[in-house]
């Protein structure tokens, strides 16, 4: 009997978030323009967690603006599942560094209110809320206000109202960076089962190399003047990750050389 065809191979599939031949100029106080990204091609896996590191003014909120839609590159597309961004969107939420609640707003009221803009009514907007508040362990702050909350309390309130409107990707612009360093590295344990448990694709800005092997699969470093992808290294390491153990340090050091190696490009420029 002769041997079955072998089937054929399956279509890759559709990233998360496509970035092609991104661009972008800008103008300065003085008038002047200024490459802030330059030729960035990108592509976030469904799925995948993937952190962006470099140094302050190489475009890396810029690229996170893009993806949610908030400005349009110069040069190039960005799509997400295979569609064009024209603008913000409820399949991609955004969490910021500064926590930007409702002051008078409860913390389940702040998880409300995108579910409200969308005219979702009352009984099913409470109990998304509370579902989520549970989510990120403040299944009993519902009822308490922003200034009633810890730093780390605050900004789990910021990551509960990004997944209201249960978008596919999650776009994380330094949310950890102002919370002390035992709360930071709670927060990261439970960000990352939240992305295991709903399944999301992640795209998390950082300046902290420990914090990215810890979270990322992979991390894009990036260069400034202009803005560009300087090199992707890829984090092999299965969860929960232990920063003790030599390959979390071997995968520290080569960060830290691609690190070394822009700041001797910018010394010889």
């Amino acid at each position: 009997m002769s041997a079955a065809p072998l089937a054929a191979a399956l279509p890759p599939a559709t990233p998360a978030v496509s970035i092609q031949g991104v661009s972008q100029l800008y103008t300065t106080r003085t008038g002047d323009l200024n490459w802030a990204l330059t030729d960035v091609d990108l592509d976030i896996n469904d799925r995948e967690f993937v952190c962006a590191i470099g140094p302050s003014g190489c475009g890396k909120t810029t690229l996170l603006n893009m993806i949610a839609g908030f400005i349009k590159p110069t040069l190039g597309t960005v799509t997400a599942h295979g569609q064009p961004i024209e603008g913000p969107g409820p399949d991609r939420g955004v969490v910021f560094q500064e926590y930007a609640l409702f002051p008078w707003l409860s913390a389940r009221r702040n998880v409300e209110f995108g579910l409200k803009q969308q005219g979702v009514d009352r009984s099913q907007r409470r109990a998304r809320a509370e579902a989520l508040l549970k989510l990120v362990g403040l299944a009993h702050a519902g009822d308490r206000y922003p200034f009633e909350l810890s730093g780390g309390m605050r900004q789990r309130v910021a990551v509960a109202r990004a997944l209201a409107t249960e978008p596919r990707v999650l776009l994380m612009d330094e949310p950890f960076a102002a919370i002390d360093a035992l709360t930071r590295a709670l927060l990261q344990d439970e960000l990352l089962r939240v992305w295991r448990e709903l399944k999301l694709s992640i795209f998390f800005i950082t300046h902290n190399i420990e914090e990215a092997v810890f979270l990322a699969q992979r991390v894009v470093v990036m260069s400034p003047h202009p803005g560009r992808i300087h090199d992707i290294i890829d984090v092999p390491l299965p969860y929960p990750r232990e920063r003790g153990d030599p390959a979390f340090g071997q995968i520290y050091e080569r960060i830290s050389r691609a690190f070394e190696s822009l700041n001797t490009t910018e010394s010889a420029a």
